[in-house]
């Protein structure tokens, strides 16, 4: 998986239909989620696609697996794990998530439906960063 660094600096360099582009390409490059998982207790609630999000054993650092039903917001997803993949939960439970999205100006980018999941996407790893950090 890519930094988020390394994909604001593609994406700075985009614009409108590129940054589409982008999005769907991170979305494709996130691992494979086994279907098995995609269950009530891994969706994630308040975002117009289905989108699931599954912790998954990495010792103290964070692992995730993710899928949406739908490209972009597949894309976003793929934004969100990228900020906190494989980082110590410690770290990520501290960790200001939105504030780490902010350059890729997503409210601004997209519909307000396609970005409304977001704070609950970030909720979520934050509070596995959090008991993960304090077991």
């Amino acid at each position: 998986m890519r930094t988020l660094d390394d994909i604001l600096e593609e994406y700075d360099f985009l614009e409108g239909d590129e940054r589409y582009s982008l999005l769907i390409e991170l979305g494709r490059e996130l691992e494979p989620m086994p279907d098995a998982l995609k269950t009530d207790a891994t969706l994630v609630r308040g975002c117009s696609a289905a989108v699931w999000v599954y912790p998954t054993e990495a010792g103290e650092k964070l692992h995730f697996l993710a899928d949406s039903n739908a490209a972009i917001t597949k894309g976003i997803v793929a934004l969100v794990i990228s900020a906190v993949q494989d980082q110590p939960a410690e770290a990520v439970a501290h960790m200001d998530v939105a504030a780490a999205l902010e350059p890729f100006n997503l409210k601004n980018q997209l519909s307000s439906n396609r970005t409304q999941g977001v704070p609950n996407m970030i909720a979520l790893v934050k509070e596995h960063a959090a008991r993960l950090a304090a077991s």
